[in-house]
């Protein structure tokens, strides 16, 4: 009974790729979820924004897609990433796929901005071997801007991740005139500093590859004319992070 319950869960998905180097150990399985409840003005993906973006699925679907690539995965050294959208949106899907992924020996990872980690049960998280936590401002009135929520939640939820002793990859967007701030970075930095399960710090460049996205949907793209951050912009602010003990790439 439990397999069937957990096999006919449904949800909405995007999309999927397979990826190296940027969405946890190894190549990935990257799955797209549907839907997300902020608005960051820099995001790359608007076409998951909305679940009627996506399409229905079932678990057991799900898996049938992603077992076609198990043995690959595992010789690559990789596994299976949910990301979107926001995954913890949908979290009797999310949870159930990366149970089912767990169970068939595959390395599992949750892409989130935590700004829904109340909705991530200890069980799920459980199953999750990788949190990529996405933090994009340590400045709360920032954040609120660049996001459309509020920051308390992300934070929280990076507290009780390391509370619970789970592996975490920080992501951090550098955007010129939005988080590039000295104050909230070394602010970020002292707080991540604090947590004993935090292995890296990435630094993910503001980019406008997505642009064309926005386009297609008719959506004015917001930082059209905010510049991409310069090498020594990028290396400042991974020598703060590196300043207070942290790996920083």
């Amino acid at each position: 009974m439990k397999g069937v319950v957990h096999g006919t869960i449904t949800g909405r998905i995007h999309s999927w790729d397979l990826s190296t180097g940027v969405d946890g150990p190894g190549t990935r399985f990257v799955l797209f979820v549907s839907g997300c409840p902020l608005r960051c003005l820099y995001c790359a993906n608007p076409d998951t924004w909305h679940m009627r973006d996506g399409w229905a699925t079932t678990v057991d679907e799900t898996i049938e897609e992603i077992d076609k690539y198990r043995a690959f995965l595992t010789t690559a050294g990789g596994g299976v990433t949910l990301t979107g959208g926001e995954p913890l949106l949908q979290p009797a899907f999310t949870g159930a796929v990366l149970r089912r992924c767990k169970e068939a020996g595959l390395h599992t990872a949750l892409d989130t901005s935590g700004f829904l980690g109340a909705r991530a049960t200890d069980e799920l998280l459980a199953t999750t071997d990788l949190l990529l936590l996405d933090i994009k401002s340590f400045d709360a009135t920032t954040y609120r801007k660049l996001t459309g929520g509020g920051l308390a939640p992300t934070l929280d939820f990076a507290t009780r991740l390391d509370r619970l002793g789970k592996r975490m990859w920080i992501r951090y967007v550098l955007v010129p005139g939005w988080t590039d701030g000295p104050v909230a970075v070394d602010g970020l930095a002292e707080f991540l500093a604090g947590l004993s399960s935090v292995e890296r710090i990435d630094i993910l460049p503001f980019h406008k590859l997505g642009a064309a996205k926005y386009d297609a949907l008719g959506v004015p793209f917001p930082l059209r004319d905010t510049p991409v951050p310069d090498v020594a912009l990028v290396d400042r602010v991974r020598r703060q992070f590196r300043e207070h003990g942290l790996v920083a790439h």
